[in-house]
C-alpha cells in the first residue's frame, strides 16, 4: 500500500475516534447545568438498561434526552440503538448505530453484526449482507458455531427478501382509522368471517385494572370491540369483566360467527380460554383442557369452522423448533398433533389462523423463506397433507416481526398490526386489500350461483364487487325469528353432510339478536337445519360443488309453531329424475321427519308433491303423487302409523313463485308436510 495512502487511513481513523465526546466537564464548560442533567439521563437510562434482562422501553427516553444535549458519544448511540433493535420500531436503530461506528469503530466485538441488523431491517439488503459477512471474523469463543449460524440465516433471510421485493404482492395497505386505533399498542386483531365484527388486544389507560405492567411500564392488555356500520366501524369499546380483569387479557382467536372467542391469559405458564357470546354480552372466559393448556406458553389458536378441533401455537417439550403448531379435537381424547416439518421449522412458529374454507391456514414463521423475523404464510391442506407453505411477500411481510395475521372469509381483506410511520400512536392495526393479479380491478355486478339444487334459497347473494377471490366457501347469515310475533330466536343451526347423513356441526343464534353465521366450504351437499323448542324444523339445502366460489347469502328463517295447517317445505329430500324414487341424500331429512313424528304422538301429516308447470299437467300431477307416496311408505317402514299419514300430488296447482324463471320452476318443485291434526 503506497505510504501518503496509509497515512491519510491513518488519520481519518484518529479524527474519527477523536469526534467521540464523553460526558465530561471539559467538553461542556459553557453548559454544566446541561451536562449534569444529561449525565442524570445516562445513569437512568444504564440503570434500566442493565437491569436483567434490560428494560430497554424504560431505558429509551433518558438516552434520547441525554443524546439531544450530547449526539456524539458512541456508547450512548450504541445504546439507543439497541434499545431500538428491542422495540416495535426497529428500523430506527440504524442511524444510531451507524453513528456509533463513525465514532468509534472498535465500540463493540458485535459492531458489523449490528450495523447488518440495522440496514437488514431497513431492507438494505446488500449492504446488509456485506456487514454480516463483516461480522463472521467477530465470531469466536464458545459460541462460535451457534454465531456463525445466526449470520449465516440472516445473510439468508437478506437473500430471501431481495427476491420478494422484486415480486411485491398487489396489496393496499391502509390504517384501520382512529374508530379502532389509538395513541396506545393496538394489536392482535381477530375478526368474524363476514367482517361484521373485530376484537383486538389493546394497552389503554382505560384497562380494567388501570395499571401499568411493572416490566413493560405499559398498561395491561385488555380486549376490545367494535362493530362495521354503514358508516365505518363504531368506536371500540372495552369488553370490561368478566373478560378483561386486573392482569393481561388478549384476544387471539374468534370463531367464523363471531360467538366464541380465544383470550390469552398469563396463567400457568400462559393458557388459552374460552369465552361464549350469549345475547350482547360475553360470559367470564373458561380455561381450555389439559390437552391444549400445559405448564408451557400457549399463546395463539383458531377454531376449524366445525368449531370441534383448534390449532394452537405452544413452546412445550417435544417439538420441531422453538415454538410449533398443534392440532387437536377439543372434545376429544386424543393428544394434540404435531403439524409435522411441512409447517414447523427448527425456528418458531406463531399467529396460526384457519380460513373459513377449512382447509387454508395462515401462520407467522422464523423459518422457511423468511425476509426476517417472523413472516406471514400460507398452506392449504389437501389430498392429506399440507402444501408447501407460501410466503405472502412484500409489502405485507417486512424484514421485522409480521404476526397474528387474519384474512375475511372473501380472501379480499386481510387485517394486522404493523408499526408504521402512518399510526395513531403505538402498534395499529391495518387492512390489506388484494387486488390480485389484474390492474385495475374490474367491478362484477352479477350474483355468484351458489349451487345446482332441487329447491336453492333465493334471497340477495352479496356478490364481492371485486372478482379477484380464490376462496372456495360459502358464508349463509342471517336472523331466526318467531313467524307470528318477529322476536328473534336463539335456535340451533345444524350442519348436515346429505350425501354421508353425517352431522358436520352444530350452531346456536345469537339469543339477543337471533342473528346466525354458517361457513360452508365448497365440496359438499349440504343440509341445513333450523330447529328450536316449540317449534318446527326449517331446512334448506346448498350443494356445492368441489371448487364453487366464494358467496355470501342472506337468509331471514322465521319458525313456525306446530299448529293445524302449517306447511313445511322439505328442502333435502331428492329424488331421481323423472321417477318417485328416493335419493340416498334423502335419508337425514326422512329420518329427521321420522323424530318428529315420534316426539309428537298425536301429530297428523299430509305429505304432498308438486311440480312446475313444464310438461303435461296430468303426468305431474302423477310424478308429484307416487313422490308423495314414495316419503309416506318410508315413514311407515320405519313404524309410523299409517293412519296418521295421508299424502297427495298436487302438480303446478300450488306454484310458491313464477313458473317464468328458472328459479321460480325450482321453488315449485318440492316436497312439503301440512299438519292436519295435533
Amino acid at each position: 500500500m503506497p505510504r501518503i495512502l496509509l497515512i491519510a487511513l491513518l488519520l481519518l481513523a484518529h479524527v474519527a475516534v477523536a469526534q467521540n465526546v464523553e460526558f465530561e466537564k471539559d467538553r461542556f464548560k459553557s453548559d454544566k447545568d446541561g451536562l449534569k442533567e444529561a449525565q442524570r439521563e445516562v445513569k437512568t437510562g444504564d440503570e434500566w438498561y442493565d437491569l436483567d434482562p434490560p428494560r430497554y422501553e424504560q431505558a429509551l427516553p433518558h438516552y434520547l434526552a441525554a443524546q439531544k444535549f450530547n449526539p456524539n458519544n458512541a456508547r450512548l448511540n450504541l445504546r439507543i440503538g439497541d434499545c431500538y433493535l428491542h422495540s416495535g420500531y426497529k428500523p430506527r436503530a440504524l442511524p444510531y448505530i451507524q453513528k456509533a461506528y463513525q465514532l468509534n469503530a472498535d465500540i463493540d466485538p458485535r459492531i458489523h453484526y449490528l450495523l447488518g441488523q440495522g440496514l437488514h431491517l431497513n431492507g438494505k439488503w446488500t449492504e446488509a449482507i456485506a456487514e454480516y459477512k463483516a461480522a463472521q471474523p467477530a465470531a469466536t469463543g464458545k459460541n462460535t458455531a451457534a454465531f456463525l449460524a445466526s449470520i449465516s440465516k440472516k445473510i439468508k433471510e437478506c437473500e430471501n427478501g431481495q427476491k420478494l421485493e422484486k415480486a411485491p404482492s398487489r396489496v393496499f395497505i391502509d390504517n384501520i382509522g382512529a374508530a379502532i386505533n389509538s395513541p396506545y399498542a393496538d394489536y392482535g386483531p381477530v375478526i368474524s368471517a363476514d367482517e361484521s365484527v373485530i376484537l383486538f388486544t389493546s394497552r389503554r389507560d382505560n384497562s380494567t385494572g388501570k395499571e401499568r405492567d411493572p416490566e413493560t411500564g405499559g398498561f395491561f392488555e385488555d380486549v376490545y370491540q367494535s362493530t362495521r356500520t354503514a358508516s365505518g366501524w363504531s368506536p371500540a369499546r372495552n369488553l370490561g369483566k368478566p373478560v378483561n380483569n386486573e392482569g393481561h387479557d388478549a384476544t387471539v382467536g374468534l370463531a367464523p360467527d363471531g360467538q366464541r372467542m380465544l383470550v390469552y391469559v398469563e396463567d400457568n405458564g400462559g393458557d388459552l380460554n374460552e369465552a361464549e357470546l350469549r345475547g350482547a354480552a360475553w360470559r367470564k372466559p373458561e380455561k381450555m383442557n389439559s390437552r391444549i393448556n400445559t405448564r408451557a406458553h400457549e399463546s395463539s389458536a383458531a377454531f376449524t369452522p366445525d368449531g370441534r378441533s383448534l390449532y394452537f401455537v405452544s413452546d412445550k417439550q417435544g417439538g420441531i423448533g422453538s415454538r410449533d403448531i398443534y392440532k387437536v379435537e377439543i372434545n376429544g381424547r386424543g393428544p394434540a398433533l404435531n403439524l409435522g416439518t411441512t409447517i414447523n421449522t427448527p425456528y418458531g412458529e406463531e399467529g396460526v389462523f384457519l380460513h373459513p374454507d377449512g382447509k387454508t391456514m395462515y401462520f407467522s414463521s422464523e423459518g422457511h423463506n423468511s425476509m426476517g423475523g417472523y413472516d406471514i404464510f400460507k398452506s392449504v391442506f389437501e389430498n392429506g397433507k399440507w402444501s408447501e407453505p407460501e410466503n405472502l411477500g412484500w409489502p405485507i411481510n417486512t424484514p421485522d416481526d409480521d404476526v397474528f395475521f387474519v384474512i375475511s372469509a372473501s380472501g379480499r381483506h386481510g387485517y394486522y398490526s404493523s408499526f408504521r410511520d402512518d399510526g395513531l400512536g403505538g402498534k395499529d392495526i391495518y387492512q390489506i386489500t388484494f387486488l390480485g393479479t389484474e390492474k385495475p380491478p374490474v367491478l362484477s355486478q352479477e350474483d355468484q350461483l351458489l349451487a345446482s339444487r332441487a329447491q336453492p334459497v333465493k334471497e340477495a347473494s352479496l356478490a364481492p364487487p371485486v372478482p379477484i377471490a380464490t376462496t372456495q366457501v360459502t358464508i349463509l347469515k342471517g336472523i331466526v325469528t318467531d313467524e307470528a310475533s318477529k322476536l328473534p330466536l336463539e335456535a340451533t343451526i345444524d350442519v348436515v353432510d346429505n350425501s354421508r347423513n353425517e352431522l358436520i356441526a352444530s350452531f346456536r343464534a345469537n339469543a339477543q339478536s337471533g342473528r346466525y353465521l354458517v361457513s360452508l366450504p365448497s365440496g359438499v351437499n349440504y343440509g341445513i337445519v333450523v330447529r328450536q323448542e316449540g317449534y318446527l324444523f326449517h331446512s334448506e339445502n346448498f350443494d356445492l360443488p368441489a371448487g364453487a366460489a366464494y358467496s355470501e347469502v342472506v337468509k331471514d328463517i322465521a319458525l313456525k309453531k306446530l299448529d293445524v295447517g302449517v306447511k313445511v317445505v322439505l328442502n333435502n329430500i331428492f329424488f331421481d329424475f323423472d321417477k318417485a324414487t328416493l335419493r340416498k341424500e334423502s335419508t337425514a331429512e326422512l329420518e329427521r321427519l321420522q323424530k318428529l313424528m315420534v316426539e309428537t304422538p298425536a301429530l297428523r301429516l299430509e305429505i304432498s308433491g308438486h311440480t312446475d308447470n313444464v310438461g303435461q299437467a296430468v303426468y305431474n300431477k302423477d310424478l308429484s303423487q307416487r313422490r308423495a307416496k314414495a316419503v309416506v311408505d318410508y315413514l311407515v317402514a320405519k313404524g309410523t302409523d299409517k293412519a296418521r299419514l295421508t299424502f297427495a300430488g298436487y302438480g303446478d296447482t300450488q306454484p310458491v313463485a313464477t313458473n317464468n324463471t328458472k328459479g321460480g320452476r325450482q321453488l315449485n318443485r318440492r316436497t312439503e308436510f301440512k299438519v292436519t291434526g295435533k
